[in-house]
């Protein structure tokens, strides 16, 4: 195993080799510069899809109808949107009322710099509107153009779009306004049950500096992990500092590509995105030389050989293809070695 520290960027092997830990702007430690730490883009996305139940089922079909439902609670009030269950009583809320889809805003925030995904590209207000007939307010925007025309009792009415779908968005907005303009639909098609909401987030990602570490020794195909001193633990991937003592982990190990098994499950079901057909195997792997199980595939074999205590090895990709990131490698195989004793990862599960 290797070891070093963070004071000269780099970790040296007993064979004199070196892994570059802080790439080519990287300051010195006795600077008062903070080191060079690596950061990127990041973008989670996916169709999140959901069944809606009866009580939300009825309002997103009453929407694509143009009309407004809500419902009644235990205690008399309408409630808009309608809560699945009473929340003084948590029954099962089931009496339906219609509503005005024209009302009064009760409070309100000024949006100056509209985010991508957001009803408008240019400045709006998102407000609390209370409809006619209801006693709750409903959270939508207002198309208005400078805050000096939203206020408090300020009278607004839905502006529904012109092709209705079963959605909040069928209302595209509201506006100011006291008379309803809007046109009922007559819908033959069959009850909402089933939304899909897409999910879009978008951030910059900085790693910290045992991350860093971390990941720039991917990109030269060895797996970092890091303790605290010679007698901590060793977490692969790095942590910022130890969970039990708060203490900095910038002690470096270079560990084995090779590992046991400790836990897996065998996934059966496909989902959307999947990119290998079931039935596969994810697993902890316990690196040889860490204290911390990791994540990862293993393939190689039948999915029903796969077992705990079963010894692994890393399968890389073509160098060609490496990055800052643990995908470099591509999963785990069966190494031919004789599975692990028990008591030897017994306290990694």
């Amino acid at each position: 195993m290797t070891q070093g520290n963070t004071a000269s960027g780099v970790i040296t092997d007993e064979k004199g080799s070196e892994l570059n830990t802080s790439g080519p702007n990287t300051s010195v430690a006795d600077t008062d510069t903070a080191p060079d730490v690596l950061s990127a883009p990041l973008r989670v996305r996916f169709d999140y899809t959901r069944s809606v139940g009866p009580t939300i089922g009825r309002f997103l079909t009453e929407l694509r109808a143009r009309k407004v439902v809500g419902v009644r609670g235990s205690d008399g009030r309408v409630l808009v949107p309608p809560p699945e269950y009473d929340p003084v009583t948590a029954e099962p809320l089931t009496d339906f009322v219609d509503v005005s889809d024209v009302g009064t805003v009760e409070s309100w925030t000024w949006v100056r710099e509209p985010l991508p995904g957001q009803p408008f590209d240019r400045p709006f207000a998102y407000a609390l509107i209370r409809l006619d007939g209801a006693d709750s307010a409903l959270l939508h925007a207002v198309d208005v153009a400078e805050p000096a025309e939203i206020s408090t009792g300020l009278r607004v009415r839905a502006r529904w779009a012109d092709a209705t779908s079963g959605s909040i968005t069928d209302i595209v907005c509201f506006e100011p306004g006291d008379t309803s303009t809007a046109v009922p639909v007559e819908t033959a098609g069959e009850p909402v049950t089933v939304i899909v909401t897409p999910v879009d987030l978008a951030y910059a990602h900085t790693a910290s500096p045992q991350e860093t570490v971390y990941l720039r020794g991917l990109a030269e195909g060895k797996l970092i992990g890091a303790r605290t001193d010679a007698n901590g633990k060793v977490y692969f991937p790095p942590r910022g500092a130890n969970p039990t003592n708060g203490l900095p982990t910038d002690d470096y190990i270079e560990l084995s590509d090779r590992g046991t098994v400790t836990t897996f499950c065998i996934v059966n079901v496909p989902f959307l995105g999947q990119r290998i057909k079931p039935p596969y195997v994810a697993a902890y792997v316990l690196l040889d030389g860490a204290d911390i199980p990791v994540l990862h595939l293993v393939l190689g074999c039948d999915a029903s050989e796969v077992r705990m205590g079963m010894r692994v090895r890393a399968v890389w990709k073509p160098r060609e293809e490496w990055g800052f990131g643990l995908e470099n490698v591509d999963h785990f195989e069966p190494s031919g070695e004789p599975d692990a004793e028990y008591d030897t990862y017994k306290h990694h599960l």
